[in-house]
């Protein structure tokens, strides 16, 4: 298979890039604090073919949790997720191969300081620990400067790629800047059109820098794995992408499943056996759904999401996204762009029409209201009233 010649950047045992062989990473489901939980999830996303094992990190009790999880599983390469608290990075640095850092998010803590000086500070950091970083930019949760700046700067259905890509590029600088080289590059979304475009740009400006290459929120088995076909198949056979992961809402038990996703997709590209069906997000209802990750606040989320697929299935003809989000970190700004949003609570779920909120639910009930919400979305963009 045709490899870009970007520079090789070691995270822990693992090399990205320089042509080394693609790695495939995955995340770990449940709440860090759970200990034993994690350790054994870890174990698991290891003992699979996971290359590097991620897991969310939002507070000291976490940072806390992690320190443990590495001594008990000393075999996995792990890297921490960032939130808004981007000087997490010192307590977490110790404990880990690689930390994700998200652009969008860095604007959220000490606001009168520049982003230049948060990724000063994440750099220094990683250098001193000797550790990798990713600059992680999500299509849903840009810069809020950059997206307005760029705001119709693409054309329909590519809107926003812009934003990631410049987005990339200038924390890309930023590093640079500071002489710090060892850092990968994601730019993700959960359409697959927006993924190859963004990242097709990217690599033509930066051939030099490694791809980390996803569809987020991709959702549900078997959509979920089309949806990242399309993009993978399209990407890495060009030598776009050296590292993958494939987003799945799967049970905790199940995570496993997104490797063997990932290493059956690289194997059937080095092959020449091509599957994906480039129509597949042209028409139709469209349901995205985050993978279950440590940040999902309610487990009871990947029942809701799965009864939202089985309840919407009536709808499968008529063009409506439906996207089904489980924390608050991508919940509330990344089902802006459905016709219809859930994003989850510990106790409650929130429910939105787009940008209107309508409302907190209980788990419970709050398929009812869907769907009342659903046909009227369907009778307004069809011009009349639907029967299931």
């Amino acid at each position: 298979m045709k490899r870009a010649n970007s520079r090789p950047v070691r995270a822990g045992s693992v090399t990205i890039g320089g042509g080394n062989p693609i790695v495939v990473q995955s995340m770990c489901a449940t709440r860090t604090q759970d200990i034993e939980a994690t350790v054994g999830q870890a174990k698991m996303l290891h003992d699979a073919g996971a290359g590097l094992v991620r897991i969310a990190i939002d507070s000291t009790k976490d940072v806390e949790a992690l320190a443990e999880i590495r001594a008990r599983v000393p075999e996995a390469n792990l890297v921490v997720d960032l939130q808004e608290n981007y000087r997490l990075v010192a307590q977490v640095a110790p404990h880990v191969s690689k930390v994700r850092y998200n652009p969008g998010h860095l604007y959220h803590h000490e606001k009168q300081k520049s982003a230049r000086d948060k990724v000063a500070f994440i750099a220094e950091t990683a250098a001193r620990h000797d550790i990798a970083l990713r600059i992680g930019v999500n299509c849903g949760s840009v810069d809020p400067a950059l997206a307005e700046k760029f705001d119709g700067a693409d054309e329909p259905k590519l809107e926003g790629v812009t934003a990631m890509v410049e987005s990339a590029l200038e924390h890309c600088r930023y590093l640079d800047d500071l002489g710090f080289t060892r850092y990968v590059v994601s730019m993700k979304d959960s359409d697959p059109r927006k993924v190859i475009e963004g990242n097709t740009r990217f690599a033509a400006a930066r051939p030099d820098v490694p791809l980390h290459l996803g569809v987020t929120e991709a959702g549900m088995l078997p959509d979920g794995v089309i949806k990242t076909r399309i993009a993978f198949e399209q990407l890495l056979s060009r030598g776009i992408g050296d590292t993958i992961r494939v987003s799945l809402t799967l049970p905790f038990a199940e995570k496993w499943r997104e490797v063997e996703a990932g290493k059956q997709i690289i194997a059937d590209i080095e092959a020449g056996r091509f599957r994906s069906v480039p129509v597949f997000q042209d028409h139709g209802l469209n349901i995205i759904s985050c993978p279950s990750c440590s940040r999902v606040e309610n487990e009871a989320f990947i029942d809701l999401a799965l009864k939202v697929k089985e309840m919407s299935a009536y709808a499968k003809e008529y063009d409506v996204t439906i996207a089904v989000m489980g924390c608050r970190v991508n919940g509330p700004g990344e089902t802006d762009d459905a016709d219809l949003g859930l994003w989850c609570a510990p106790n409650f779920v929130n429910l939105k029409r787009g940008e209107e909120e309508l409302g907190a639910f209980p788990y419970d009930t709050v398929l009812d209201r869907l769907r009342v919400e659903l046909d009227d979305v369907i009778a307004t963009k069809k011009g009349g009233a639907v029967t299931a």
